[in-house]
């Protein structure tokens, strides 16, 4: 065994063996594999198999079309038979609601070069003649779906990465990870120990108890997985002779279960209701090839109902029951990436997709060693998704939630129950007494709408307008003709001291820092001129920095700023040591003057003003500013303070009109002013030319990306951030989403980020990338809802107060 080596990577699934392979392609392979039995031995091996390309987030759908494509070059490569099959795949709907997804769904395969087809049921049963049509009103067929061999696969990666030089330790246990100062690791085995520069973490069924060696708790649980294959079928056999393929797979969301031919047989698996957690606390180091005992009595329900919609499965035996468990984490998709706080620690786990997922996680992640930067924006993998407060028991309730919804539409607007409340802020019980309904991110509690005394604090799920619709049009009013009090505390709070603080924010920041006293937006890109954040920046002192930015990328954020602070600076993640409260109307001074003996005047306190000051008896930081686009302010207090805080301003605003106001509402408010977000309109694949930041974007001074940004300056963007007047349905109005295609002369042309309906304007807007050529004000487009393509028209300036006056007043 090698006594040291560039990589080691832990885990000898599927997942391990495709980083090793994608890290041999990018030239790194001085590169080691440790498997503690032997590959395939822990979830991989009694997969079924099942890869697509569809999935909710787009830019992981990219990356499962890279993993399905790759599986021809390895095999090639590798001489390894991956037993590759592609008959395509039917998801099946029993009603509109699931129609109005499928539909949903073709419409963002669009823009990624799908070729899904919408069919009806009786084209359906045509494809699959052993369903039975009367359960169905539709299904979506994609001819990239597809199934392989397991074992085949990973075997064909490691022979790939063996022949570029990387070597694979079967039977050698990792029993110990140690870190030595320079970030190094000693990876410790019972066949010796290998000295490593980095390590990774794609130990499957057991990556917690791998991250435990280093005191890391991964949210990731195994989960039990039942699925059976029956005797050889008549009706199988019949349809090969009659077609000379196989079935399609099927995809049935009304049973939970998938399908599949199997040789002459069918495969039938279920993500049942009573599912069952394996070893939620402890993996046991003695399980390797094994299998569960069946226990198809959990399954009976899906079963019944698998054999109504497939009548001929009912007389067919069943020869083989497989109950393996299999790894996930809280909301379904992979930990990728590296860890917070951790050098040269990287993870590659909870790939519970592993053969359509596979490929791009070993990708990305390989890219991300080798070159900084991942290729693509895999944000909804990055396990700097979730925090600390990301715990055993939080992650067994959300797992256990999310499998069992794993064929459940969740609605864009359905906030999931599980692990909730755990976060809350000091008010969580004035809002709550407020008829609050109840969001969470990233862990947080954050009030979405108030629902009307006496009514309860629920909204209806839907793809269309809800019942919380007229209520936040009446919480916009209040905004714009009153004065609004919500919580802010859903921000990402950071504090930035020292000497040497201000000249390594500027070379981080796109925007000149603020002077003493001013708060300024700015952005943060990458040396490739994308954008790696956007944050609000307060300065209090020659060194002394408040950030602001979005909460759910808190941990991402934080390990980015973390991995460039140089010795002499601090930064500090304020979390909810620091919690806040806005006001916005043209009667916010009003409000806030009336408790303060600070002069609140435009003259004393300008527009983007940041200052400690007094409220009542409170110590405040407050901002002149708010997400609104109208006069506002931002108060920043101790969370001791924020419920005496919230009560001092409710009384204050009572004579003036005042209401409460929620993050729905906040989203419609920000759309009329046409401002942009964090993870819509800012991601890691956009650059800010693309983005249109250009209040943010000074070339003054040198900062990271500064060189490519002036290059694409130079050449002009291929796309353009646009803002769209959208004309709904009138018969069945629906805003957009985001993630719908944007059609130009009878072309898919771009795609939308963003969007919502402003209600104060009237107007049903959308943020979306074009090309830029294409992205003139006026411009005609169509933007398509639900299967349905809308009328849609470029705008050059936002539908409300394009000057800014009411937020400068």
């Amino acid at each position: 065994m090698k006594a040291s080596a560039q990589v080691v990577v832990i885990g000898g699934g599927v997942v391990g063996a495709s980083v090793l392979y994608h890290l041999t392609e990018l030239g790194w392979t001085d590169v080691v594999l440790v498997e503690r039995k032997e590959l395939t031995a822990g979830s991989t091996w009694h997969a079924a198999g099942g890869m697509h390309t569809l999935n909710g987030d787009p830019n992981v759908a990219k990356l499962q079309q890279y993993t399905v494509e790759l599986y021809r070059t390895i095999e090639e490569r590798s001489g390894q038979n991956c037993s590759i099959h592609m008959p395509g795949g039917l998801m099946l709907a029993g009603d509109r609601e699931r129609m109005d997804w499928l539909r949903m769904t073709q419409a963002r395969g669009r823009y990624l070069g799908m070729d899904l087809e919408i069919i009806s049921a009786a084209e359906a049963k045509r494809m699959f003649p052993l369903l039975e049509e009367k359960y169905f009103v539709g299904a979506l067929f994609d001819p990239a779906e597809g199934h392989v061999d397991p074992t085949g696969v990973t075997r064909a990666y490691a022979a790939c990465a063996r022949q570029a030089g990387a070597e694979i330790y079967q039977h050698t246990w990792v029993s110990d990870l140690s870190q030595r100062p320079d970030g190094s690791w000693d990876v410790i085995t019972d066949s010796g120990e290998i000295h490593a520069e980095h390590i990774v973490n794609a130990g499957g069924l057991w990556a917690r108890e791998v991250g435990r060696m280093i005191g890391l708790e991964l949210p990731v649980l195994a989960m039990e997985h039942m699925y059976l294959i029956t005797e050889d079928m008549t009706e199988v056999a019949e349809y090969n002779a009659a077609t000379g393929h196989e079935l399609p797979m099927g995809l049935d969301f009304d049973g939970e279960i998938y399908i599949r031919q199997e040789g002459g047989a069918m495969l039938l698996g279920t993500y049942e209701q009573a599912c069952v957690p394996w070893s939620p606390r402890e993996a046991p180091w003695t399980f390797d090839k094994q299998l569960l005992t069946p226990d198809l009595d959990r399954i009976a329900p899906s079963l019944e109902i698998a054999f109504k919609h497939y009548p001929a499965m009912a007389d067919a035996g069943i020869k083989t029951v497989i109950n393996g468990p299999f790894t996930f984490a809280p909301d379904g998709n992979p930990l990728v990436g590296p860890v917070p706080g951790v050098r040269n620690c990287w993870v590659a786990c909870a790939v519970m997709a592993g053969f359509s997922q596979g490929g791009g996680v070993g990708l990305t992640l390989a890219r991300w060693m080798a070159d900084g930067d991942p290729g693509e924006d895999i944000w909804a993998m990055d396990v700097a998704r979730f925090g600390d407060w990301a715990s055993l028991a939080y992650t067994n309730a959300k797992v256990r939630e999310n499998y069992s919804r794993r064929f459940r539409i969740t609605f864009p607007n359905e906030e999931l129950p599980a692990g909730r409340p755990l976060h809350t802020t000091p008010v969580y019980d004035r809002l709550t007494a407020h008829n609050a309904v109840w969001g969470a991110g990233f862990g947080l509690e954050h009030p979405l709408w108030f629902a009307r005394p006496g009514e309860e604090p629920h909204e209806d799920v839907t793809f269309r307008r809800s019942n919380a619709f007229g209520v936040v049009a009446e919480e916009c009013t209040t905004v714009r003709e009153r004065v609004g009090l919500t919580e802010c505390s859903n921000f990402a709070k950071y504090r930035v001291t020292g000497a040497g603080s201000a000249g390594w924010l500027q070379g981080l920041f796109t925007n000149r820092l603020p002077r003493a006293g001013r708060i300024n937006l700015t952005a943060a890109l990458d040396p490739s001129g994308h954008i790696v954040g956007e944050f609000s920046v307060a300065r209090v002192g020659a060194d002394d920095f408040f950030l602001f930015g979005s909460q759910v990328a808190e941990a991402h954020h934080s390990r980015w700023f973390g991995s460039q602070l140089p010795d002499g600076v601090r930064f500090d993640v304020l979390g909810l040591s620091l919690v806040g409260l806005s006001l916005a109307g043209p009667f916010a001074r009003d409000v806030l003057q009336s408790v303060t003996d600070t002069s609140l005047a435009t003259a004393d306190y300008p527009f983007m003003t940041f200052r400690r000051i007094d409220i009542g008896m409170i110590p405040a930081y407050v901002g002149r500013m708010t997400y609104t686009g109208d006069l506002g302010y931002e108060i920043w207090v101790a969370p001791e303070y924020q419920r005496a805080l919230f009560d001092l301003l409710w009384q204050a605003g009572q004579p003036y009109g005042a209401g409460l106001f929620g993050f729905r509402a906040l989203m419609s408010l920000r759309m009329e002013k046409m401002f942009g977000t964090w993870f819509r309109e800012y991601r890691p694949v956009y650059t800010p030319v693309e983005a249109q930041m250009h209040r943010s974007l000074k070339l003054d001074h040198d900062f990271i990306g500064r060189a490519a940004v002036e290059a694409e300056v130079a050449r002009g963007p291929a796309r353009t951030l646009g803002y769209f007047d959208v004309t709904p349905d009138p018969a069945e109005p629906a805003d957009v989403l985001g993630d719908e295609p944007i059609w130009h002369d009878g072309a898919v042309v771009g795609w939308v980020t963003s969007g919502a309906y402003a209600h104060y304007s009237r107007r049903s807007l959308a943020f979306g990338y074009v090309p830029s050529e294409l992205a003139v004000p006026g411009a005609d487009f169509e933007v398509e809802i639900i299967g349905q393509r809308r009328p849609a028209r470029l705008l050059a300036e936002p539908v409300l107060d394009p000057a800014g006056q009411r937020m400068r007043a």
